[in-house]
């Protein structure tokens, strides 16, 4: 159903619908909750809504005079996507090389390469 990838607002919007975690969500909600200091209009928030609910990932439902919008999958299936296609193209769809990627970079604290040892044991010892 989906057609096509989501923009950085499109997922910031996304987000914060999750965030409310009280579906469905009106425009007014999102507006409220993920911007409430008025930096973004309501009908730019709007409209990425209606142009979520286009590309199928969100539901829409009429309430009285009031849209109301849930969203289609969970946060965590779209992030899986999303990672696939980016390692696909990336990496030429290897999560090997990703993480070798990413432990060669450098970026890693102490603490999270502590971590990750600690979870790869585990995924290790869940494999045997």
């Amino acid at each position: 159903m989906r057609r096509s990838k989501l923009s950085d607002l499109e997922w910031e919007v996304l987000k914060h619908i999750w965030q409310i975690n009280d579906f469905p969500v009106t425009v007014r909600q999102v507006v409220n909750s993920a911007y409430p200091e008025g930096q973004k209009a309501y009908t730019t928030i709007q409209t990425v809504m209606n142009n979520l609910t286009k590309k199928g990932f969100l539901k829409i439902k009429k309430l009285g005079n009031v849209n109301v919008y849930s969203p289609r999958e969970e946060l965590k299936v779209l992030q899986q996507n999303e990672m696939v296609n980016f390692v696909k193209k990336v990496f030429n769809g290897s999560f090997f090389n990703l993480a070798n990627f990413l432990i060669s970079s450098d970026q890693l604290s102490q603490e999270e390469i502590k971590t990750l040892k600690k979870i790869l044991e585990r995924k290790s010892k869940d494999k045997s």
